[in-house]
C-alpha cells in the first residue's frame, strides 16, 4: 500500500461534494482549491494557493473567482459535509445522542474595505493579545468522533461570521445566530444532539431553542448561580396560584457542603490518577423555567467547576467527560489559524465605503440594493474561504485517525512529540500529503476535464517530470 492511496482516497471522498457544484468545471478548481489548503506550508491567501500547486501567474484569478462564483452553493456544500462526516466518521455517541461542539473565535483583520469588520474586545489573561483588534468575529460547530482506543477527535462542520452588519432594524444577537447555524446542521441529521459549550452559551436564547429542536445543551454555569428547589404543593388547595418555586440555593453555599459529595476517578481524558469529588441536583433555573441539572465538581487542581445540562436523566461522570472535550474545538482553532489557514483570507470590495477605526459595523439599512449585492457577495466569498479550510481540517483528521500507520511510515521528519500510536497531527498529514504532491496531479490527470485544467493552467516542467517518474 503506498502514499498513492492517500491522495485516491481523499480524493474519492471530496468527489461526495460534487452535488454542491453546478458544473463540473467548478467542482475541479473546488478540488484544486481544497488541495491547496490542505497542503500549503503558508497562509498567504490565494498566493499560497498558486505556488503549493505549482500553477501559472494566470490561474490567480481563476481561484480568486472560486470563492465568488455563483456555480458553488455554499448551504448545499455545508449540507453535503455535514452528511459526509457522520458517513465516513465514527461519531461519538451518548445516551442516542451525537456531541457537537460550539464556540466563537475572533480573527484580525486590518482592510478597510472589508465588509463586517469592526473593533472587537477579547479578554484574555496573555500579555501578548491586544484588549481591541480590528477583525472579523465568527462562531463555529464542530461535531466528535472516536479515533482509535480513547482518542476523540473535533471535526470541523461550518463557521459563519456573526457580527459587523446590520442588514435591518431587527438586531438578532450573537446566540440567536449561533442557535440557527446550529439547527441548520441538525436538521441535517436524524439522530438528537448534545451540544457542548461555555459559559457565554448558557442562556435562555440557547436553552429554550435547543430544547424545542430535541436537542439538549451542556455547559459551565457562572459561579454566582443561583437555583430553586421544586415548590412542595399542600395537600389541601389554597386560594391563589400555585408556587412555581421553592427554597432559594446558591451552587456556592451547595458547594461548601463537601459531606454530600461524592468521589471519583476522573473521567476527563489525559487525567490519570486523579481523583474528584462532584455533586448532583435537579433544580429549577429561573431564565428557563425548568428543571436542570447542575452538576458542582472539587477538582484537585482546578478548583471548583459548576457545570449545568438540560438532560436530566444524564450521568454526572458524563457530563464532566462531555464538557471535558469542549477544549478540542479550541485545538481545531489553533490549528485552523496556524497550519491550515482557514480564516486568511483577504478578499477587499473595491467599491465599498471604507472602515473607520473602532468601527462597531456597518448600517446597511438605507444602502442601495446593488451596494447591498456587493456586500453579500463578498461575505459569500468569505463564508466559502472558511467552509473549504473546515473540510480540508476533516478531510485531514478523518485520514490520520483511519490512516494512521501509513501516515507515520510515510512521514519523512522528525517531532520531539512523535507517537505512532496515536493518530498524527494535521501538520504531519500535510506533509506526507505535499511530499507526494505530484501524485495527486497524476490522479487528476485521469479525468479528461480535470486533466484540460492542469494543460491550461498549471503542472509545469518540473511537475510532468515527477509524474513521469513516479
Amino acid at each position: 500500500m503506498t502514499t498513492m492511496t492517500l491522495w485516491i482516497a481523499w480524493l474519492r471522498l471530496v468527489k461526495q461534494l460534487r452535488p454542491a457544484c453546478k458544473r463540473d468545471r467548478t467542482f475541479w478548481w473546488m478540488t484544486l482549491v481544497l488541495a491547496g489548503i490542505t497542503v500549503r506550508p503558508e497562509r498567504a491567501g490565494i498566493t499560497s494557493l498558486v505556488r503549493v500547486l505549482r500553477l501559472k501567474p494566470v490561474a490567480y484569478h481563476r481561484l480568486l473567482h472560486v470563492f465568488h462564483s455563483e456555480a458553488m452553493d455554499l448551504e448545499r456544500l455545508t449540507e453535503l459535509w455535514a452528511r459526509l462526516v457522520l458517513k465516513i466518521c465514527n461519531p461519538l455517541v451518548v445516551d442516542g445522542h451525537l456531541v457537537c461542539l460550539a464556540d466563537g473565535i475572533k480573527i484580525a483583520k486590518e482592510g478597510k474595505k472589508m465588509p463586517a469588520v469592526r473593533s472587537l474586545h477579547q479578554s484574555s489573561d496573555s500579555n501578548s493579545k491586544a484588549p481591541y483588534i480590528m477583525g472579523h468575529s465568527l462562531q463555529a460547530v464542530s461535531v466528535l468522533v472516536r479515533g482509535s482506543g480513547a482518542h476523540v477527535a473535533a471535526i470541523p462542520l461550518t463557521a459563519r461570521i456573526h457580527e459587523g452588519l446590520c442588514w435591518s432594524g431587527t438586531r438578532r444577537t450573537l446566540l440567536d445566530k449561533l442557535v440557527t447555524l446550529f439547527c441548520s446542521l441538525t436538521d441535517v441529521w436524524t439522530q438528537p444532539v448534545i451540544l457542548v459549550a461555555d459559559a457565554y452559551y448558557a442562556s435562555r436564547k440557547v436553552i429554550i431553542p435547543v430544547l424545542d429542536s430535541g436537542h439538549h445543551l451542556v455547559t459551565r454555569a457562572k459561579n454566582n448561580t443561583v437555583a430553586y428547589r421544586p415548590p412542595v404543593q399542600p395537600k389541601i388547595r389554597r386560594r391563589g396560584r400555585p408556587r412555581i418555586y421553592g427554597d432559594k440555593l446558591s451552587l456556592r453555599d451547595l458547594a461548601a457542603e463537601i459531606e454530600e459529595f461524592s468521589s471519583a476517578p476522573s473521567p476527563v481524558y489525559g487525567e490519570n490518577d486523579v481523583e474528584i469529588s462532584y455533586r448532583c441536583l435537579d433544580l429549577l433555573w429561573r431564565p428557563v423555567g425548568r428543571l436542570v441539572r447542575f452538576v458542582i465538581v472539587h477538582h484537585p487542581k482546578r478548583g471548583t467547576i459548576y457545570l449545568m445540562t438540560t438532560k436530566l436523566d444524564m450521568m454526572p461522570l458524563d457530563v464532566i467527560l462531555l464538557y471535558g472535550h469542549r477544549f478540542k474545538i479550541e485545538t481545531g482553532f489553533r490549528q485552523a489559524v496556524h497550519v491550515m489557514g482557514t480564516y486568511a483570507y483577504h478578499f477587499w470590495m473595491k467599491s465599498m465605503i471604507p472602515i473607520a477605526r473602532r468601527s462597531k459595523g456597518q448600517d446597511l439599512q438605507d444602502a442601495t440594493t446593488r451596494y447591498k449585492k456587493q456586500v453579500r457577495r463578498k461575505m459569500k466569498a468569505y463564508h466559502m474561504h472558511v467552509q473549504l479550510g473546515c473540510i480540508a481540517q476533516g478531510l485531514m483528521l478523518h485520514m490520520a485517525i483511519q490512516y494512521r500507520r501509513m501516515v507515520w511510515r510515510h512521514f519523512r521528519s522528525w517531532l520531539r512529540t512523535m507517537d505512532p500510536a496515536r493518530p498524527p497531527s494535521e501538520l504531519v498529514v500535510a506533509y506526507v500529503l505535499r511530499d507526494q504532491l505530484h501524485e495527486l496531479f497524476a490522479v487528476l490527470a485521469r479525468d479528461p476535464r480535470a486533466e484540460k485544467i492542469l494543460n491550461e493552467y498549471g503542472a509545469p516542467e518540473e511537475v510532468r517530470q515527477d509524474q513521469q517518474v513516479a
